[in-house]
Order: structure tokens, then C-alpha cells, then sequence
């Protein structure tokens, strides 16, 4: 915070006229067919996504690690995710945001794959913290920064805003589906069906977005 009021600056852009944002612009956002693909785009994804906290969980039963260890789970992923972080968005300027963002899903696959693998020990506890850092690196701000471009200037934010709301509600709903599905076929093929679905939405995101594409360019 001290950080924050002391170094920062707000950049205050040119003012939108008086009326242009109220909760009624969402309408006309949602009117517009590259916003209304990045919401639906948000909205798949974070349906296919499982919480954090159930990784962990498989993770400290399938290795029999100490509770101790659990959150220290948290802090590998987020190590993992705080060394590429810059990297993959300077790769995403290079390539394409929507490249980056496919990629990162990708990892995920990857990582709940490996949950019922046949690695274990160590070399499994790394490869499923470098890998979920590495999707969480990849898509939560290049997912943004691939909307920025295809909202307008004077309601970005509230775009930016409703594209998390959607991807937020949606985790709540697969967190309570890969409950149920835990409960009923169990942990191993709950994941093996999340990482299914997962690569079900990359092929399905890559079509919603690719339509962006042009925009994202000559942004």
C-alpha cells in the first residue's frame, strides 16, 4: 500500500462525456460481437477450470504430503508464475496474445494429466507447480490484454470488469461441478474428464477469438 500511494500515479485520460458509463453500457458492450466472443471466450474457460485448492489437495494425497506442505503448494505455483510472467508478455506482443493464451490452457491440460500419471515424487511436485505458474502466467493478464484493444476507450474498464465478472461466476460453477464429479466417479476420473474438457475449450476459444485477431494487430 505504502508502495502504492507513494510511487504510483494515476494516468487520467481524457473524460468520457457525462452519461457514457452506467451499468446500462453493458447492454451495448454485449451488443458488440468481439466483446460479446471475449466474455463467452472467459466464460468457457473458467468453466474448465478447476480450483486451485483441488490441485493441491490431489497433489498432497497422491505424494502423502505433511499439511505443512500444503501451502507451500501455493507459493511454488506462484514462484513459477512470477518468473515468466514478463517473458511470455513480451512473447505475446511478438506472436500474438491469443497464441500465448491457447498455450497457457495447454499447460493446464498438462498439469491435470499428471495428476493420475505415472511420475511421481519430487519431479512430479515440480512439473505440476512450474506448469500451473506457467498457465496462470500466460493467461491472466494477456487474456486482458487481449481485450483491451476491441473495447471502447471511454468503457474499458467496465469491459475489462464484466469479462472477469463472467470468468469469476464461471469458476464458481466448475468448482461445484468437479465436486459433485468427485463425489461421484472420483478424483482420478473427475481430473481426467476436466483435462478432456480443457482441451475441448482450447479448440473451442481459439474459434470464438480468432475473429479478434486482426484488431488485436493493429492495436
Amino acid at each position: 500500500m505504502l508502495v502504492l500511494v507513494l510511487f504510483v500515479r494515476d494516468r487520467r485520460d481524457e473524460q468520457p462525456p457525462k452519461g457514457t458509463v452506467a451499468l446500462s453500457a453493458l447492454g451495448g458492450l454485449l451488443r458488440m460481437a468481439p466483446v460479446r466472443r471475449l466474455v463467452v471466450a472467459a466464460g468457457l474457460a473458467g468453466l474448465v477450470t478447476i480450483g486451485d485448492g483441488f490441485v493441491y489437495l490431489l497433489l498432497q494425497r497422491r505424494e502423502e504430503l505433511g499439511i505443512g506442505w500444503f501451502p507451500l503448494l501455493a507459493v511454488g505455483t506462484n514462484l513459477s508464475y512470477l518468473l515468466p510472467a514478463t517473458p511470455l508478455g513480451v512473447l505475446a506482443d511478438k506472436i500474438g496474445r491469443l497464441k500465448v493464451v491457447l498455450g497457457g490452457y495447454t499447460a493446464l491440460v498438462l498439469v491435470y494429466l499428471l495428476l493420475f500419471g505415472p511420475v511421481g515424487g519430487w519431479p512430479l511436485l515440480v512439473m505440476v507447480l512450474a506448469l500451473y505458474g506457467l498457465f496462470y502466467a500466460s493467461t491472466d493478464g494477456v487474456l486482458m490484454a487481449l481485450a483491451g484493444p476491441v473495447l471502447p476507450v471511454a468503457l474499458r474498464t467496465t469491459g475489462i470488469a464484466l469479462i472477469q465478472t463472467g470468468q469469476a461466476l464461471s469458476y464458481l460453477v466448475s468448482s461445484v461441478l468437479f465436486g459433485l464429479a468427485w463425489t461421484v466417479w472420483g478424483p482420478a476420473s473427475a481430473t481426467r474428464i476436466a483435462a478432456a474438457l480443457v482441451a475441448v475449450a482450447v479448440l473451442a476459444i481459439a474459434l470464438l477469438l480468432r475473429g479478434i485477431r486482426a484488431t488485436e494487430k493493429q492495436a
